[in-house]
C-alpha cells in the first residue's frame, strides 16, 4: 500500500530543493547562523555541481526574496552577445532559422526557431552575478563560505541520484548528435566513458571545483572579467562562438519590483518580463473572477487549462527584454482585461489567440530563515546541459537560453544583440492581505505557469498542506487542444475533459509535469514545507 508523503514542519528554518545533499548544504548553512540567502545561496551552488544536467555555472538565475517586511525582486539572466544578429541566425541556418522546440522544451510560437545547440542560442550566464548580488545585499556569512559544499561534491565525487541520472542519460543521448570543437569538452567532463553516470555511480567534476573556487574568492568578478571570462572568450573566438569577454565585462544583474495579482484573498507574486511568470498571472486573475467552488472536479479543470492557455497566448506575443521593447505588463495585469479575456472561455476546449490589451533543464528551491526571511530561487542553463559547449578546463556548460528569441522580425521578443531573450524559469511567492504566506515554484520550461497555478489552486482552493498540494495529479497544456494528464487524475474527469474536446493523452513519465517546492509560514509559528516526489526532492528543517 502506498502512502502519502506527509510535510516538513520545522520550528526555525527550512530549505526544499530537488537534490538532498543540495538541501543538506543549504540547512547547514541555517544552523550555522546563516540566514535563508546564505542557505538559498548554498544550495543553488551545490545543485551546480549536483545536477548538472537540470543547471550549471553557466546558466541564469532568478530571485524573490522576502526581507521580513517586503518582497524584492532580482533578473539575474544574461543578455546575447552583442554579435548576436536575426541576420547572423538566418546565415548560420542557410536562411530557414532551425525547426521550432517541441511544446515540452518551452519554444514559443510554430515559425523557425534559433537552434537549440551549439553558439547561435548561447547568452551571457547570469548566476555567477546573481549569487553575488544577492549576497551583497542580504547576505550574513561570508561569501567564500557558502561554496563549501559546492566545492567539495565537485572535488571528491559523490553518488548521483536516480532522478536525476535518468536526466543524464537524455541529456547525453541528446548529445550524440551533436559535432564540432564547441562540443569537443562535452563528452570529457560530462561522461564516464561516453556515457552518463547511472544512479548511485561516483561521479566528480574536478575542473568544476577551480572553477567554483575563483567564483568564490574573487566575489564573481574572475568570471566576468578575468580568467574564466578569457577562457570563455577564447573557446567561442576558436570554435566560431559569438560571446566575448567585452559581452561578460558588460553584463548586469537588475533589481525589480515584483508584479501582483489577487487571488481569492490572496496576493500571487512573480517577477515581470522578460520571464513568463505573467502567464501565471493573468490565468489566475482569469480564474479569481469564477466560482471554482460550485463547479463539478471536470469543470474547475476544463476553467484552469482555458485560463493558462490564454495566460500564454498573451506572454508568448508581448513577452520581451522590457529594455529592449514596450511590454504592456500593467495593462495585461489590468481586471477589466482579465474579464474581457474571461469571456472568451466557454464550455469547449479553445484555441485562444492573444489579446491587444491598452498600452501603457532548470532547478527550483526555496529557504526560510528563524527571523522570517524567505527566499524563492530558481536557476537553469535550459533543457538537458543547455547549449552542450563546456568551457575547457573549468567543468561547465554555457546556457541555451537565446532558444527563447523569435526570428520574427515583427516581433518585440525578436533576436538581435545585447538583449535578454523570453525566460520560462520563474519564481513565485505567496502573500495573503500583505502577510508573507511562503515561496513557491515548479520548474520544467513550458509547465511553469501552468504549474504555479495548479499549485496556488491546490492550496488557496483546496486548503491543501504544501506537500498535499505538489502531489496533487496535474495537467500539461501541450499545445493546440492537447493535454498530458498525470496517470492518477480521476478517470471520471478525464472522460469529462475530453467529452469537451480536449484531446487527453496519460503520460507515465514524470517530468513532463515539473518539479515543485514549497514553503508555508505556520500560523503557530514555525514552517510547513512539502518537496517534489516525483523525482529525488527534499525538504529539511530545524
Amino acid at each position: 500500500m502506498a502512502y502519502p508523503r506527509q510535510p516538513l514542519l520545522a520550528p526555525h528554518g527550512a530549505v526544499a530543493t530537488s537534490q538532498p545533499l543540495a538541501a543538506a548544504a543549504g540547512l547547514a548553512v541555517l544552523r550555522r547562523g546563516g540566514n535563508a540567502v546564505d542557505a538559498a545561496l548554498a544550495t543553488a551552488i551545490t545543485l551546480t555541481v549536483v545536477q548538472p544536467p537540470s543547471n550549471d555555472i553557466g546558466g541564469d538565475l532568478f530571485a524573490l526574496v522576502w526581507d521580513g517586511e517586503r518582497l524584492h525582486g532580482l533578473n539575474a539572466s544574461g543578455r546575447s552577445p552583442a554579435a548576436l544578429t536575426r541576420e547572423v541566425v538566418l546565415t548560420a541556418t542557410g536562411g530557414r532559422g532551425a525547426a521550432p522546440v517541441d511544446a515540452l522544451g518551452g519554444a514559443q510560437g510554430d515559425g523557425p526557431a534559433v537552434p537549440a545547440r551549439g553558439w547561435l542560442p548561447v547568452t551571457v550566464p547570469g548566476a555567477p552575478a546573481g549569487w553575488r548580488d544577492l549576497h551583497e545585499r542580504f547576505g550574513s556569512l561570508p561569501f567564500a563560505e557558502l561554496f563549501a559544499d559546492g566545492i567539495g561534491y565537485a572535488e571528491h565525487g559523490y553518488p548521483v541520484a536516480p532522478g536525476t541520472a535518468a536526466a543524464w542519460a537524455r541529456g547525453v543521448a541528446a548529445h550524440d548528435a551533436l559535432t564540432g570543437a564547441e562540443h569537443a569538452e562535452f563528452r570529457r567532463v560530462f561522461t564516464v566513458g561516453g556515457r552518463a553516470p547511472g544512479a548511485g555511480e561516483w561521479w566528480r567534476n574536478p575542473a568544476a571545483a577551480g572553477t567554483l573556487r575563483r567564483i568564490a574568492e574573487s566575489g564573481a568578478v574572475d568570471f566576468y572579467r578575468g580568467r574564466i571570462a578569457a577562457a570563455i572568450d577564447d573557446h567561442a573566438a576558436r570554435t566560431g562562438g559569438f560571446l566575448t569577454g567585452d559581452d561578460l565585462a558588460r553584463h548586469a544583474s537588475t533589481w525589480v519590483d515584483p508584479v501582483s495579482v489577487r487571488y481569492r484573498g490572496h496576493e500571487v507574486w512573480e517577477l515581470p518580463p522578460n520571464g513568463q511568470g505573467i502567464a501565471a498571472l493573468l490565468a489566475l486573475q482569469v480564474l479569481d473572477g469564477v466560482d471554482l467552488a460550485a463547479l463539478s472536479p471536470e469543470e474547475r479543470l476544463h476553467w484552469q487549462i482555458e485560463a493558462v492557455k490564454l495566460g500564454f497566448a498573451d506572454a508568448h506575443a508581448h513577452v520581451a527584454d522590457p529594455e529592449r521593447a514596450d511590454v504592456p505588463t500593467a495593462a495585461l495585469l489590468d481586471p477589466g482585461y482579465a474579464a474581457v479575456r474571461r469571456g472568451l472561455v466557454t464550455g469547449r476546449a479553445g484555441d485562444p489567440v492573444a489579446g491587444k490589451p491598452e498600452r501603457g533543464g532548470t532547478v527550483y528551491l526555496c529557504t526560510a530563515d528563524a527571523g522570517g526571511m524567505m527566499v524563492s530561487l530558481i536557476q537553469s542553463t535550459y533543457l538537458a546541459f543547455g547549449s552542450h559547449v563546456v568551457v575547457p578546463g573549468h567543468g561547465f556548460a554555457l546556457q541555451n537560453r537565446g532558444l527563447g528569441f523569435r526570428l520574427d522580425p515583427d516581433h518585440p521578443n525578436v533576436v538581435g544583440p545585447a538583449k535578454r531573450p523570453f525566460h520560462t524559469i520563474i519564481p513565485g511567492f505567496l502573500t495573503r492581505d500583505g502577510a508573507p504566506v511562503g515561496p513557491f515554484g515548479v520548474m520544467g520550461g513550458h509547465m511553469q505557469p501552468q504549474g504555479h497555478v495548479q499549485l496556488v489552486s491546490a492550496t488557496v482552493d483546496a486548503g491543501r498542506n504544501p506537500q498535499a498540494a505538489l502531489d496533487t495529479p496535474r495537467w500539461y497544456w501541450h499545445a493546440g487542444r492537447t493535454l498530458l494528464v498525470e496517470p492518477d487524475l480521476d478517470p471520471e474527469v478525464v472522460a469529462g475533459l475530453r467529452s469537451r474536446g480536449h484531446e487527453i493523452t496519460v503520460a507515465a513519465e514524470p517530468s513532463v509535469f515539473g518539479y515543485g517546492q514549497a514553503i508555508w509560514r505556520a500560523p503557530g509559528g514555525g514552517y510547513t514545507a512539502g518537496s517534489e516526489s516525483r523525482v529525488d526532492g527534499a525538504m529539511l528543517g530545524w
